[in-house]
């Protein structure tokens, strides 16, 4: 009987450090200084929001691996991977047409001529963009569409 309260005692104490560990899941995300973005991250910018600044960068730490949330003064919301290459861009407003795929956006201005692109994300597979009315639409990574995501 003892060694079965022992048991029960050390699974118990396993079971509330276990718990207590995964609550402390540790936030890496960092407010890193902009000399921290990379030359190509920094050149997007510069060409794709001309007059916009840069007012925040966070570094977001997964694993090994890291990527770069650039905030600018408008609200555009941008991620960077390691290599300074854009993988999505949110914002409130309409996108500027340069940073859609031109197939992506003759889609678009085809199918939806009275709306517009306020998100464009870059996954593994594919691509997605968001219109002015909350429809999300998918495409492969060449830009074919694939369907209307629900």
């Amino acid at each position: 009987m003892n060694t079965f309260k022992r048991t029960l005692t050390s699974l118990g104490l396993a079971l509330v450090l276990t718990l207590t560990l995964s609550s402390c899941d540790k936030d890496d995300d960092v407010v890193v200084p902009e000399t921290e973005l990379s030359a190509e991250a920094k050149a997007y910018v510069n060409t794709h929001f001309n007059g916009a600044a840069i007012a925040q960068v966070i570094k977001d730490k997964e694993g090994l691996s890291h990527e770069y949330e650039v905030i600018l003064n408008n609200g555009v919301k941008l991620e960077f991977n390691t290599k300074g290459e854009v993988e999505s861009i949110k914002s409130l407003k309409q996108l500027p047409d340069s940073v859609i795929p031109v197939k992506i956006l003759a889609y678009v201005k085809a199918n939806y001529p009275a709306e517009f692109i306020t998100e464009w994300e870059l996954d593994l597979n594919d691509q997605e963009v968001q219109l002015s009315t909350g429809m999300e639409l998918k495409f492969s990574k060449n830009g074919d569409f694939l369907r209307i995501d629900i």
